[in-house]
């Protein structure tokens, strides 16, 4: 969810409680092993061996929101606060936009595309020192803001559709759908991981196609809605005496074939740009051999890595139960 959640009692849609926040658990979860198996021998081999922890960890950032009042703006940018087309002129440069724009309101408005430039330092300069820890701490949150940065509404002051009277847009966007459509997505990518000459102009492309997405989202919702009653779009609830709303199986159903395959595309481009910056990282820090810290596989880590590597190019990791993050979920639901 965007970071200015109101208290659980008075929240309209009280989703982002049930699923979590950002892309939600599921999605994070996914798209981080989806990068592991596009990296390249031997890079991947060290992701692969670390990819639970990688997994696991990828909800984390959101997380930290709980206790870390300056992480929140590490997850969005206002491009609208900015000023006229500021998700094309805006400086990519970090020192640059605090000269523009003073780091005040850089602060007040976020700045996901520069925090994910500066993780990347950190996971460069992790790989370089081989230090195992700090690799996968930083790897894991590079892979969250990158996603992140992917959600259209992580780029617009109307982060929730709040200014359109369509509160709660967020959380069915990015989680909600996706928790109901998964296994009915491509969760194969014939991508390989590719070496960015220019990481942030590669970011900032992402930022700005996510931006442009805003206007459709919002006008399809709109579109949707008028065939729907209230009371067919809501489901209310009742917790802790108070009542609630959340969007109806049906609503959400509906919005998301409107969508067309927009949502699973930024899913998949997500995965895709994360195993870039993994990858990238790894090149720049001088491609360290990483066997002595974890990276060497062991025959039957070789044959399980083929077997799920056959599964993600027939995307059957659902179906052979081999999805990470949709076992961690099934498991939490019994």
């Amino acid at each position: 969810m965007k970071r200015y959640i109101q208290p659980i009692l008075v929240a309209v849609l009280m989703f982002f409680f049930i699923v979590g926040s950002g892309w939600g658990f599921l999605v994070h979860r996914t798209i981080h092993q989806l990068a592991v198996y596009e990296l390249p021998d031997p890079v991947r081999s060290f992701f692969y061996r670390n990819m639970e922890n990688l997994v696991n960890n990828a909800p984390r950032p959101d997380i930290r929101r709980n206790e870390d009042s300056t992480e929140s703006p590490r997850h969005f940018i206002d491009f609208e606060m900015y000023g006229a087309d500021a998700a094309h002129k805006m400086p990519m440069d970090w020192q640059k936009a605090i000269q523009l724009y003073s780091k005040d309101s850089l602060l007040k408005y976020c700045y996901v595309p520069y925090h994910i430039i500066y993780i990347q330092g950190k996971l460069t300069q992790a790989f370089k020192m081989k230090n195992k820890d700090s690799i996968l701490f930083y790897a894991a949150d590079l892979g969250h803001y990158i996603g992140d940065i992917h959600v259209p509404l992580h780029t617009t002051v109307n982060y929730d559709g709040q200014l359109s009277n369509q509160k709660g847009l967020h959380s069915l966007w990015e989680s909600m759908i996706p928790e109901i459509e998964i296994g009915n997505y491509r969760l194969y990518s014939a991508h390989q991981a590719i070496y960015l000459k220019n990481p942030s102009d590669a970011i900032w492309k992402v930022a700005r196609a996510s931006f442009n997405m805003v206007p459709e989202m919002l006008a399809k919702e709109k579109e949707v809605s008028a065939a729907f009653t209230e009371e067919e779009k809501y489901r209310v609830q009742i917790r802790r005496g108070r009542e609630s709303k959340t969007y109806t199986s049906a609503f959400a159903k509906a919005y998301a074939a409107s969508l067309k395959n927009s949502i699973n595309d930024r899913l998949i481009q997500s995965a895709d740009m994360i195993a870039n910056f993994w990858y990238t990282a790894w090149v720049d820090a001088g491609k360290p051999d990483l066997s002595g810290i974890g990276g060497q596989l062991t025959e039957q880590e070789k044959k399980q890595l083929e077997t799920e590597l056959s599964a993600f190019k027939k995307n059957e990791l659902i179906q052979q139960q081999l999805l990470i993050s949709k076992k961690q979920t099934e498991n939490s639901n019994n």
